[in-house]
């Protein structure tokens, strides 16, 4: 299991990495795009299931929470949300369909918000060029040689899912690639 100093806070000049632990994740799967699973997900989360690498996402100032839908393959999409009632609410109105399920993914998944301007640099650094999603998007990718889903979220900003048994390695990786964009920053 990750140890908390491996998924400390990176910073250099133009990156900030750091773990989001108000993001909870669950998985939603289902058979058919538009079958009845999809709508009750547009019921209960007020938000459509994204199309091909699509992301949708809700944001209360006010109550300070963020519920976000990630495209993650064509019968799969990532919840990300603060609320943790809307998550028991899903997995109740699931129970009944047969057609998809939601899989509980808080004690597996840990997200991580990527900012500044240097987190494209970063993005082609450690998983190639191309790697990037478009604002608004989701990308499944190989960064830093494990699979990550990157949510572009801002121009200069990214949330980055990864299985917690993968974060402390790919922390240390941006670790390393954030010194060395400092160097080629500064050097």
């Amino acid at each position: 299991m990750a140890e908390a100093q491996d998924l400390l806070l990176v910073e250099a000049s133009g990156l900030k990495v750091e773990l989001e632990p108000r993001l909870h994740a669950t998985s939603l799967r289902y058979f058919e795009r538009d079958g009845a699973f999809t709508r009750m997900v547009r019921e209960v989360a007020g938000l459509d299931v994204p199309r091909d690498r699509g992301a949708a996402h809700v944001a209360d100032v006010a109550k300070e929470s963020i519920t976000l839908l990630a495209w993650r393959s064509p019968s799969e999409t990532t919840l990300l949300t603060t609320e943790l009632k809307l998550l028991d609410s899903l997995q109740t109105a699931a129970a009944a369909l047969t057609d998809g399920c939601v899989v509980d993914q808080r004690g597996g998944i840990l997200v991580f918000r990527a900012r500044g301007p240097e987190v494209a640099n970063l993005a082609a650094k450690t998983a190639g060029h191309g790697a990037m999603p478009a604002i608004g998007e989701s990308r499944r990718t190989r960064l830093a040689d494990v699979a990550v889903s990157i949510i572009k979220v801002q121009a200069e900003e990214s949330l980055l899912v990864i299985d917690r048994i993968y974060a402390p390695h790919l922390m240390a990786s941006i670790r390393v690639s954030a010194a060395d964009l400092d160097v080629a920053l500064y050097g």
